[in-house]
């Protein structure tokens, strides 16, 4: 389960800012996953738990907002909701490879006290 690992250094980062900005403790954490990160976002939960015990995390809330995977369409040029890295473009039925979204993994903020 590599979201321990992911989540865990999220965590350490969290801490490390909050000790750096001179806070007592991390309120919150907001994670943004893309729906073709690899990434279990019911894993990342549990991990999160986990991880922050014993840690100036302890308690802090997790929120982790989705992010739906988009290809672009060079015929259409348009941008287009997609289910994995080769998709057909709705419109034309071009078919796409150039992901634009979907793979993000990475601390949108972290709310400090």
């Amino acid at each position: 389960m590599h979201e321990v690992a992911i989540m865990d250094e999220a965590v350490r980062m969290a801490v490390d800012t909050a000790k750096s900005s001179g806070a007592s403790r991390v309120l919150g954490l907001r994670l943004r996953i893309g729906t073709l990160s690899g990434v279990v976002p019911e894993a990342m939960r549990f991990a999160f738990d986990v991880v922050c015990r014993g840690t100036m995390a302890e308690g802090a809330s997790l929120e982790i907002e989705s992010v739906p995977a988009s290809c672009w369409c060079a015929q259409c040029r348009k941008e287009f909701e997609c289910a994995d890295l080769l998709n057909e473009c709705p419109r034309c039925l071009n078919v796409s490879g150039e992901l634009r979204r979907g793979r993000e993994l990475e601390i949108a903020s972290v709310e400090l006290e």
